[in-house]
């Protein structure tokens, strides 16, 4: 379903949408990046890469599931938005240990790389092709980094997401209220 238009009719609102969220667009780029990545550095059957590319698949997919839940459980879409977060920050967590086993540098926020990084990351419709030279860089320490950068990123912005549900749920309720608000319209214009 499309989110951006009204829905006059019934209790359950427009729903869905969720391949226009910044979320769900730059969880897709870790997924591919981890995907990238661990093909790269990991052994084929290390149990790491099933690891990281399952981490980075599920900060991806909820999002999806928490937007089509959105129209009947605001409670559900919540939940399935912080567990993207959580499965990030798995991620997040993998790629600092690569650095770490590997003694490579994990890069404070203000690193010029990072900076850059984040500059980058305001580019209008950021795909793969936008990061593309920082996680494919023959450089390992620079690839693991931009994960990790990339990963904060959005890390930050489910953290807001999560707010503005929470605001939202707060004013507007759910779908019970809905639900009863539209039964006694009804029999009200009886």
């Amino acid at each position: 379903m499309n989110n951006n238009k009204d829905n006059n009719e019934g209790f359950i609102p427009l729903h869905g949408g969720y391949r226009n969220l910044i979320t769900f667009q730059k969880a897709e780029v870790i997924y591919d990046g981890t995907v990238y990545f661990t093909n790269r550095f990991f052994k084929k059957y290390d149990r790491t890469t099933d690891q990281m590319v399952q981490a980075a698949r599920s900060g991806k997919q909820n999002i999806a599931e928490a937007s089509m839940a959105s129209g009947t459980s605001k409670e559900t879409e919540i939940k399935l938005t912080n567990v993207a977060r959580a499965s990030l920050e798995e991620l997040l967590i993998d790629y600092e240990d690569f650095l770490r086993t590997n003694k490579l540098k994990i890069w404070e926020k203000d690193h010029r790389l990072v900076i850059r990084f984040r500059e980058l990351n305001r580019t209008p419709n950021a795909n793969y092709q936008t990061y593309i030279k920082a996680i494919e860089n023959p450089e390992p320490e620079i690839c693991a980094n931009s994960m990790i950068s990339l990963i904060k990123i959005v890390s930050y912005l489910l953290s807001q997401q999560i707010k503005t549900l929470e605001k939202a749920f707060v004013n507007e309720g759910g779908l019970r209220e809905r639900m009863t608000k539209a039964r006694l319209e009804k029999r009200n214009k009886k």
